[in-house]
């Protein structure tokens, strides 16, 4: 025996498991295309019988014997009739017989439902693609001309090379070159790239020569240079949005955001009004060609510029220049976050990033100034915020409710900076007042967000300065003052219209199918009269008689409340709950605190007229509940009559 008969022996034993796993799958096959996804009737028609196994082909049986021979007790053959063994092939049938493995009559189903995922080529098959080597070379050259260019600037005011005129004119001439190149190379569609390239350094290097001429050489005032920078940084993003090139207005943008600083002699007013100008520039764009990224890269630079200029103003530098500039930025940053809301009304992310950042500037901007300046700037941003957010039939909801909160916080930062003392709380409660109302009056969402973030802000000042929680407890030598008093009585209102108009907007549900909010609100709604009633019971008489008489009068009004609001509840169960609610806290005011913190004739009083009230309103209340009205169940919109 040789040693390759063993070997021929292993390659037959392999060769035979192969088809027989190749008939096993077949069958697997079959069955699975026979079995019905989901039980169904029984079809009319008459089913395929099975074939029978004594039916069905050699071949096809050899798979289901019991068992297969060990390799080792096969006789030892030559490789000729080892390889010469017959191979099963498929059972052949009659043409009019159908083949007894194929499924019945039914719906087929697809072998796959999903497209086949091909994979991105990796990066270097990518960039060994024909003309791929070229953008990036031709890019980077770009990008360095731009840098050598802005090096070569400086390196000449420091040289003394030339004179101021003409190293302008040779800048302004390279610039002009290059874009006459980008628009000669751009009429062969083989180099629309070198173009691009081309043109997009051109273009830079236009707009920081004026630059340099602005700020390095002082050749025009700022308001000139300006006015030309806006020339060329318009024109330039027109170009790439007419040959539909974004890339060319991202790099020019990006390329001028980070060199303006070499040439504006750091982080200035002026460097934020060159970025502003970049802004102005890409609007017209956006309103040709819908490109979130330019708005994006146009848009967050003078955010940031702002705000390390505000850092360096606070040392040395000229406020209202700089609150200026800021100014600037937070307006063209709004509007370019209206237009591309407008443009497009599925991208949410642009504008909101846009909407968020914008107003920061010119907030932090107002650190740098007086209190006066300060509020008005403020107020300014208020007024342009709130006026996006009440725009909410032609813009998205997460643009007015972003707007809604930026301009509730200017709200507050207006009035943190125009007044001071117990008149801060007072204020921002009236503002939310004021605009809880408008919100009802104007059926806005987006106001009635404003009133509760600036009736938040006013609560946790007025808990803080003027109202604290401690005003319940009585305190020797403790002074009252009108403010106090007028703080709780705000905190009441408030308490009361926010929550009633958000239920009348549908934003909340009743208190018996939405109850937190309802909760809170009843809460603070209580502190602030028990506030107003106390501040004013110690204003009369600021001693302890003020002090229990003051309690005295909290607690029967709150039995009287709870007993209107069941009387009234007969009809709504909404104000059936609240009076339950406030029945409950007047026994545990009595119960906890009225009994240790009152004394004598006060806590008398304050029993017997409570224990009175709710006896006499348990009475009255059950007997309209029996003789008549109607007892609606809001919760499960339930309507019982009551039979008289």
């Amino acid at each position: 025996m040789t040693t390759s008969e063993p070997l021929a022996r292993l390659a037959a034993e392999l060769d035979f498991i192969g088809r027989r796993l190749q008939v096993v799958s077949q069958e697997l096959q079959h069955a699975q295309l026979a079995t019905p996804p989901a039980p169904a009737p029984a079809p009319t028609a008459q089913p395929m019988q099975p074939p029978t196994q004594a039916a069905m082909p050699a071949a096809m049986q050899s798979p289901m014997q019991p068992s297969m021979p060990a390799p080792m007790q096969l006789p030892m053959q030559p490789i000729a009739a080892a390889m010469s063994a017959p191979i099963p092939g498929p059972p052949q049938q009659p043409a009019s017989q159908p083949p007894p493995l194929s499924p019945p009559a039914g719906p087929t189903w697809p072998q796959s439902g999903l497209p086949t995922y091909v994979p991105p080529p990796p990066l270097p098959e990518r960039l060994g693609r024909e003309g791929a080597g070229s953008k990036v070379v031709a890019w980077i050259g770009g990008s360095v001309t731009l840098l050598g260019i802005v090096l070569l600037m400086v390196l000449a005011v420091q040289r003394g090379w030339l004179g101021p005129e003409p190293r302008v004119l040779v800048g302004g001439g390279l610039g002009l070159a290059l874009i006459a190149g980008g628009l000669w190379v751009h009429r062969n569609p083989a180099g629309r790239s070198g173009a691009y390239a081309l043109a997009a350094t051109g273009i830079a290097v236009l707009y920081l020569d004026i630059a340099a001429a602005t700020s390095l050489y002082e050749l025009m005032p700022q308001w000139a240079g300006l006015l030309v920078a806006l020339l060329v940084a318009g024109g330039g993003l027109l170009l790439s949005a007419r040959w539909n090139a974004q890339f060319i207005a991202v790099w020019v943008i990006i390329g001028c955001a980070l060199c303006d600083p070499f040439l504006t002699h750091g982080f200035t007013p002026l460097l934020v009004s060159f970025l502003v100008v970049l802004q102005i520039g890409a609007m017209p764009v956006q309103l040709v060609r819908s490109w979130p990224s330019l708005a994006l890269v146009a848009g967050i630079p003078p955010v940031l510029a702002s705000l390390v200029t505000t850092v360096f103003t606070l040392r040395s530098g000229d406020p209202l220049q700089t609150a200026g500039a800021a100014l600037a930025a937070t307006v063209v940053g709004v509007a370019i976050a209206v237009i591309v809301t407008v443009r497009n009304q599925q991208d949410m992310a642009t504008p909101v990033i846009l909407l968020a950042t914008a107003p920061v500037a010119a907030l932090v901007a107002g650190f740098a100034l007086t209190r006066s300046e300060a509020a008005w700037l403020a107020v300014i941003v208020a007024a342009l915020m709130l006026g996006v957010a009440v725009c909410d039939r032609w813009l998205s909801t997460p643009v007015t409710v972003t707007a809604a909160i930026l301009g509730s916080i200017a709200v507050v930062d207006a009035t943190m900076h125009a007044l001071t003392g117990p008149t801060q709380a007072i204020t921002l409660l009236g503002e939310a007042l004021v605009l809880v109302l408008a919100a009802d009056l104007v059926r806005h969402r987006a106001a009635l967000l404003a009133s509760l973030l600036t009736a938040i802000c006013g609560l946790l000042w007025g808990l803080t300065v003027v109202t604290p929680v401690t005003l319940v407890l009585y305190r020797p030598g403790a002074e009252m003052t009108v403010s106090t008093a007028l703080t709780g009585l705000l905190m009441t209102l408030v308490a009361i219209a926010i929550p009633l108009v958000a239920y009348r907007m549908d934003v909340i549900g009743p208190p018996t199918r939405n109850a937190g909010p309802w909760i809170v609100a009843g809460l603070v709604m209580l502190y602030g009269a028990t506030g107003a009633v106390l501040a004013t019971a110690l204003l009369v008489s600021p001693d302890r008689s003020g002090f229990l008489f003051g309690h005295t009068v909290i607690t029967v009004s709150w039995t009287v409340a709870a007993i209107a609001l069941l009387l009234r509840g007969i009809r709504s169960a909404a104000l059936r709950a609240v009076g339950l609610v406030l029945v409950g806290a007047s026994v545990v005011k009595l119960i906890l605190f009225d009994l240790a913190a009152l004394d004598g004739l006060a806590r008398v009083i304050a029993f017997l007229v409570a224990g009175l009230l709710l006896l006499l309103a348990g009475t009255r209340y059950a007997r309209l509940v029996v003789h008549g009205g109607v007892i609606t169940d809001e919760s499960r919109d339930v309507t019982n009559q009551v039979p008289d």
